[in-house]
């Protein structure tokens, strides 16, 4: 409980979570990341980084073991499937259904909690207007620049009401220019919206506009 404004600040937990291959150990992390912080898992390509993302999200390969669990708040995750962990992900990919326009792929990811046509497109709308997009809603996602299809995924992710969000290298594919203006969208946007975020990357820039604890994997 914040004192100050008598809400409620969850946090995402990591308790002691291993994560081995073959009997060699590639995640080794203890750590909590407040609501609207980031924490910056860094390391090179292959050392395992989103591996650890895929244990939180609750969709590791069989391949590996693991231990320890992830709670967010007073809520254990480690033993439920994958959609009632609630976890936003991007990857380094949008990933935006090509059979579906903008407007499409936003409606698709409105919880179904949301009842009714009009208001779950006042919602789909409301996220284009900030993002500043609000023309594209009938726009083929294949049409749109690399920033625009980001901004777009970030949108969806964040209208889908996850509880925290998995960043993995999603900054990797854009221009410099690019880069640093998503990357003030999305650590802008998910501190609003008071989630907590775990960034995966190979990039100090990335790490250092993140702000916040920064963990090396063992490896690297």
């Amino acid at each position: 409980m914040d004192k100050k404004s008598n809400t409620i600040i969850d946090k995402l937990e990591l308790n002691h979570i291993k994560i081995n291959l073959n009997g060699k150990r590639l995640i080794d992390i203890n750590a909590s990341v407040t609501s609207g912080d980031v924490l910056t898992i860094m390391g090179p390509s292959g050392s395992g980084k989103s591996t650890l993302l895929a244990y939180i999200g609750g969709f590791l390969d069989k391949a590996f073991t693991a231990s320890g669990t992830v709670a967010y708040g007073d809520l254990c995750l480690t033993d439920l499937p994958p959609h009632e962990r609630r976890a936003g992900i991007l990857f380094q990919d949008p990933l935006l259904f090509p059979h579906l326009s903008v407007l499409g792929n936003l409606l698709l990811s409105i919880p179904p909690s949301e009842k009714g046509k009009a208001h779950r497109r006042k919602l789909a709308f409301n996220a284009l207007e900030n993002s500043n997009l609000e023309d594209f809603a009938d726009r083929d996602p294949d049409t749109l620049s690399g920033g625009q299809k980001a901004r777009i995924a970030l949108q969806r992710v964040l209208l889908s009401r996850p509880r925290f969000l998995l960043l993995d290298e999603p900054f990797s594919k854009l221009d410099m220019q690019l880069r640093d203006h998503t990357r003030r969208l999305v650590f802008d946007m998910a501190k609003q919206a008071g989630l907590p975020m775990i960034l995966v990357t190979h990039d100090q820039a990335d790490a250092d506009a993140a702000g916040g604890h920064i963990h090396h994997v063992l490896n690297s």
